[in-house]
């Protein structure tokens, strides 16, 4: 069943980079509401909690490091349609792949340091809010 709701996470080189501002406003500019928002810092426990699909892969260990060196924002996100649509705002994974005028476009450095996170499906939108919004109901 879609849901409206999706999750994001401006990464810590958005934030080391001073993007806050910039992305928050190509994701309202696009349509999204944002219902819940916070910056923190993830915890190394808490990171290799969050990445743990990719704990066998090489770059865990480097992804786990990127993702504990300085704040991130954590964000729900309103719209029909959501997570599909985030998916095509944010663009593909690697910055060198991604669309003109997608996030990751115009604010990642690398397929490593690509800006932003956002979930695949609706099920991991709800996950990934649960995991950040503990003790809120966000679904």
């Amino acid at each position: 069943m879609a849901t409206n709701r999706t999750f994001t996470m401006l990464k810590p080189d958005s934030i080391e980079k001073g993007y806050i501002g910039a992305i928050l406003e190509k994701i309202n500019a696009a349509g999204f509401k944002i219902v819940a928002l916070k910056m923190t810092r993830l915890s190394v426990a808490h990171a290799e909690q969050f990445y743990a699909i990719h704990k066998e892969r090489p770059f865990f260990g480097e992804l786990v490091e990127y993702m504990t060196r300085g704040p991130i924002v954590a964000a729900i996100l309103e719209k029909e349609n959501a997570v599909e649509d985030f998916r095509v705002l944010i663009g593909a994974t690697n910055p060198e792949d991604a669309a003109e005028g997608t996030i990751r476009k115009i604010y990642a450095e690398s397929i490593s340091f690509n800006a932003i996170h956002g979930s695949d499906s609706d099920e991991n939108a709800e996950i990934e809010s649960n995991f950040h919004f503990s003790g809120r109901q966000m679904f």
